[in-house]
């Protein structure tokens, strides 16, 4: 058996001891971790979290995020979280926010400055919990798993071979995994959860032509960034355009909703 048949062996030894499930839009995954699991993980994160970030005592802007939050969490199916949100406004300078398995979500007061309403606000919003609806945070830590298993089981196979040969193939293989199929899976998971978000804000009674606006917003602060083949985001420039195609979709959503939020700073 050569080198490159061993690899191969050994890669789909690995993905097939993986668990699969399936996720909104219909994309296979690799979930090899309980709901459970992944609610206690997140849950204690988000704790650590709490205790070495600043929490926001801006009473305006805490009510903001939570107004929210209030109208977008009831639209989550309850298989994604059965239970209240935690929710909580970091006082950072980071233009980010971010949801956790376990009903948590977080926004950091610098993402404020670039939402400029309500509606821009819920686009990130639902876009951080459409990564806990679609269970991302679970398919992210078992791929990690998958690769690492691949890598060691792929060092056993090659055992035999000078080490030459094996350094070539192991960082090869090493290369491999990450750009060809790790940062793909990122860019996939972001393109996922900004649709899911864009349909759950429409749900919510948010304009989704608001999350186009936030991402030409983020597209004048990132500036710099590499090219999307090379990252685990997709490009500005793609987002825009996928969510201008979808408004197709959540523009009737939104028409049809019958929430009203009133959410102000």
């Amino acid at each position: 058996m050569n080198v490159i048949i061993k690899v191969l062996v050994a890669i789909g030894l690995v993905f097939v001891m993986s668990g699969c499930s399936t996720s909104p839009t219909g994309r296979s995954q690799i979930t090899m971790f309980s709901g459970e699991k992944m609610s206690a993980m997140g849950s204690e994160s988000f704790e650590q979290m709490k205790q070495e970030i600043p929490i926001s005592q801006n009473k305006n802007l805490i009510k903001f995020v939570q107004c929210v939050a209030d109208q977008i969490t009831p639209n989550v199916s309850k298989s994604a979280h059965s239970g209240d949100w935690e929710v909580v406004l970091f006082e950072s300078d980071q233009i980010n926010a971010f949801a956790l398995p376990g009903g948590k979500i977080g926004v950091y007061t610098g993402i404020l400055a670039i939402t400029e309403n309500q509606d821009q606000l819920a686009a990130i919003m639902g876009h951080e919990v459409g990564h806990v609806i679609a269970n991302h945070s679970n398919e992210r830590l078992s791929s990690s798993s998958v690769a690492q298993g691949t890598l060691q089981l792929t060092g056993v196979l090659l055992s035999g071979q000078d080490q030459q040969t094996q350094g070539l193939v192991m960082a090869g293989l090493g290369v491999g995994l990450q750009y060809g199929v790790l940062m793909p899976y990122g860019r996939t998971h972001e393109k996922e959860a900004d649709i899911i978000g864009q349909e759950l804000m429409a749900q919510s009674g948010f304009n989704p032509q608001a999350a186009i606006k936030l991402w030409k917003n983020m597209a004048k602060v990132s500036s710099g960034a590499p090219p999307e083949f090379l990252s685990t985001h997709p490009s500005n420039e793609t987002r825009i355009k996928k969510l201008t195609e979808h408004l197709k979709v959540t523009q009737p959503m939104f028409l049809n909703s019958t929430q009203k939020p009133m959410c102000t700073k």
